[in-house]
C-alpha cells in the first residue's frame, strides 16, 4: 500500500507541474518562445498574492481574482514589448532576452524581498490537512484542490481555443501569422493574448507552489522552470493535455524514486526525463495547442 500511496502523491503532484508548465507549452505552442523567464514570473504571482493578502486581508483562495488578472496585464505587455522585440529578431534572440529577464526579476525579488522563505496559507486546514482511505492511503486536501484547478484550467483552455473567436484566431495566427495577417489580423495582438493567458495561468501555479511548500527568489529558475520544462518535453512541445500527462509522469516518478531511496527523488523524474527524450524525443503528445 505504500507504493500505491506514492504513485497517487505523484499523480496528484502532477497538477501541480501541469499548472506550471501549461502556460509554457502555449506560448511555445502559438509563438514559439521557449519563456526562460516562466518560472520566475510564477513567483512573482506568488508574491503579488503574498502582498495582496498581508494589505488587504482577504481570503487566501480569493487572491487569485486580483493576481490572474494582473499577471495577466503584465504578459500581455511584456509581449507586445520585450518579447515581440526579440522575435522581430528571431527565435534565439527571445532565449536571450527571456533569460535576461529571469535574472533582473529574481535579483529583483531579493532586492527588494531578501532571500527569506515566504507561505502563503500556512496553518490552514486546506494546506496541512488530508484524509485517509484505509490505514496508508493519504489524500491532501490542497493537492486534491490543485489537481482539480489544473483540469479546469486545462478544460477552459481547450474550450477557449476551439469554440471561441478569439480562440480561432490565435490557432490560425499560430497555423499561419502572414495569412492571418493578410486576413486583417493584427498577430501581435494576438500573441499578447496568448500571453496573457500563459500569465494568467503561471500565476495561479505560483500561489498553488506557494501554497503547497514556501516562495523564496531563486524557487523560479532552480525549481518551477526545471520542473514546467520536464512536464512539457515529456509531455509534448505545445500540446496543453500533454503537459498533465508529463507532469503526472514527472510526480509519479519522483514519489517512486523517493521510494527507493529519499535522496533519489528529483534523479528519478530527470532519468525519466532522459529516457523519454531517447524513446520518444516529440514527447507522448505531439498535438499542439493551436492544433
Amino acid at each position: 500500500m505504500t507504493w500505491v500511496n506514492a504513485i497517487i502523491q505523484g499523480l496528484l503532484t502532477g497538477g501541480l507541474y501541469a499548472l506550471f508548465a501549461c502556460g509554457l507549452s502555449l506560448m511555445f505552442g502559438v509563438m514559439k518562445v521557449v519563456n526562460l523567464a516562466h518560472g520566475d514570473l510564477a513567483v512573482v504571482g506568488g508574491y503579488v498574492a503574498v502582498g495582496i493578502i498581508t494589505v488587504t486581508h482577504i481570503p487566501v483562495l480569493w487572491s487569485f481574482v486580483i493576481v490572474v488578472p494582473v499577471m495577466a496585464v503584465i504578459g500581455y505587455a511584456l509581449q507586445r514589448t520585450l518579447i515581440q522585440s526579440a522575435l522581430n529578431r528571431g527565435v534565439l534572440t527571445t532565449l536571450i532576452v527571456t533569460l535576461g529577464l529571469s535574472m533582473v526579476i529574481e535579483n529583483a525579488l531579493l532586492e527588494f524581498f531578501s532571500a527569506n522563505t515566504r507561505g502563503i496559507g500556512a496553518g490552514m486546514t486546506l494546506v496541512t490537512g488530508s484524509f485517509r482511505i484505509g490505514s496508508q492511503i493519504e489524500l491532501p486536501y490542497l493537492l486534491l484542490l490543485i489537481f482539480a484547478i489544473a483540469v479546469a484550467v486545462l478544460l477552459g483552455l481547450q474550450y477557449f481555443l476551439s469554440q471561441s473567436s478569439y480562440g480561432r484566431l490565435i490557432r490560425a495566427v499560430a497555423d499561419d501569422k502572414e495569412a492571418a495577417q493578410l486576413s486583417g489580423a493584427d498577430y501581435r495582438h494576438v500573441f499578447g493574448i496568448a500571453a496573457a493567458l500563459a500569465l494568467g495561468t503561471v500565476a495561479l501555479g505560483g500561489i498553488a507552489y506557494g501554497m503547497y511548500q514556501s516562495l523564496d527568489p531563486t524557487a523560479g529558475t532552480d525549481t518551477i522552470l526545471l520542473f514546467a520544462f520536464v512536464a512539457v518535453v515529456i509531455g509534448g512541445l505545445g500540446s496543453l493535455w500533454g503537459t498533465l500527462a508529463g507532469g503526472i509522469v514527472l510526480g509519479v516518478a519522483q514519489q517512486i524514486g523517493a521510494q527507493v531511496n529519499l535522496s533519489d527523488e528529483l534523479l528519478a523524474g530527470y532519468l525519466v526525463f532522459l529516457l523519454v527524450l531517447v524513446l520518444r524525443p516529440q514527447g507522448l503528445f505531439t498535438r499542439r495547442a493551436s492544433s
